[in-house]
């Protein structure tokens, strides 16, 4: 299934490539716009999930990979959370410096999994440890 997935993920980047050149101030012009977009969309998706997707685990293996995932919080976690929530600053400040605060709230709701995701590591850690 990866190797469908990442075969139809690059027709669909060379379809985006091909209607790109198409792409005018006509009506055939923005509907080309929008096959440009959508398929790029959906090949970086189909190649991004062909090159880095896991085979599912076969179920009498899933009780035992269970028991393996259940690991302590380590310092790697507060480390990739505190990234996390330093790139999320910088981004949101840099929206706000440029753009203003409507920006920087639209690009807040935007970021918010990264955030949560973020601030659930460091206080895994934060809780483990105590």
């Amino acid at each position: 299934m990866r190797w469908i997935s990442l075969v139809a993920g690059i027709v669909f980047v060379a379809l985006a490539f091909a209607a790109a050149t198409r792409v005018a101030d006509t009506r055939d012009g923005l509907i080309a716009e929008v096959v440009t977009l959508f398929s790029g969309l959906a090949g970086v998706s189909l190649v991004l999930y062909g090159l880095f997707a896991r085979p599912r685990p076969k179920p009498a293996a899933a009780a035992a990979t269970r028991a393996a995932q259940a690991r302590p919080p380590s310092a790697r976690d507060l480390a990739i959370g505190a990234g996390g929530l330093g790139l999320a600053a910088i981004l949101l400040g840099g929206l706000f410096i440029s753009a203003g605060w409507q920006w920087a709230a639209l690009g807040l709701v935007i970021l918010l999994p990264m955030i949560a995701g973020s601030a659930y590591l460091c206080g895994r850690f934060l809780l483990a440890n105590r």
